[in-house]
């Protein structure tokens, strides 16, 4: 679930899904209920949709085609 903030400071073009993908995984059952760590959660598949977003943005971020599309990403 996205979050938007005004008054937060700009931290590149990925950083608020970014944040949001380490809040998803901070909550996540895996985390609080298993004990893991949230790289393992990452890597068993926690937020895949957040997760698939941040990749897109990444991308994004290297493609040249993205400066007539806009990124990707909030």
């Amino acid at each position: 679930m996205p979050r938007y903030y005004e008054d937060k400071p700009e931290g590149g073009a990925c950083a608020g899904v970014k944040e949001d993908l380490g809040a998803c995984l901070l909550q996540s059952d895996c985390v609080l209920q298993e004990g893991k760590t949230p790289r393992q959660c990452l890597k068993e598949g926690s937020c895949k949709a957040l997760q698939y977003s941040f990749f897109e943005c990444k991308r994004s971020s290297l493609d040249a085609r993205a400066r007539f599309r806009g990124r990707k990403g909030y």
